[in-house]
């Protein structure tokens, strides 16, 4: 393994988890439901904010969670729009 795999796969990466868009929050956040009812706050990054994707509540999305604060997390993809998910 070289260092280039050390950086993807280490201790410190990124974890995906698909999610619901529970509220919207200012400064461009909003907050979203893991599986297993965990809330966690994310944000959309820059070139989404630029090109002015909306959110609404119920959408899902895809979330990459932070390494270092699991309550964290940042919007890679949205999946679909405006489905509730029970």
């Amino acid at each position: 393994m070289d260092r280039a795999d050390d950086a993807v796969a280490g201790p410190n990466a990124e974890r995906t988890a698909e999610a619901v868009v529970v509220e919207l929050l200012p400064s461009a956040l909003v907050r979203v439901r893991l599986a297993g009812e965990h809330q966690v706050i994310a944000h959309l990054p820059s070139t989404q904010r630029a090109n002015f994707v909306r959110l609404r509540v119920g959408d899902r999305v895809l979330v990459a969670l932070s390494a270092q604060d699991r309550t964290r997390g940042r919007i890679l993809e949205i999946l679909t729009k405006g489905q509730l998910i029970p």
